[in-house]
């Protein structure tokens, strides 16, 4: 039977199934909740720096929107 911890709460928990679990790979409902508010919050963020090219049409967009 695979274990896996809870990437929030750490606790380990036993699954036959991925299926089987709705909150996969959280332990919970709970947990599943709190590491979505952490994202919204952006405590977690993904960042990738912004070549020059994909700056200028970023601004270019800005200024035929506004």
């Amino acid at each position: 039977m695979p274990k896996i911890n809870c990437p929030n709460c750490k606790k380990i928990f036993f699954y036959q199934s991925i299926k089987d679990l709705p909150t996969f790979p959280f332990c919970s409902e709970r947990c599943k909740l709190i590491d979505l508010g952490a994202w919204l919050d952006e405590k977690y963020r993904i960042e990738e720096p912004i070549s020059p090219e994909a700056l200028s049409r970023i601004e270019k967009k800005g200024g035929e929107n506004g």
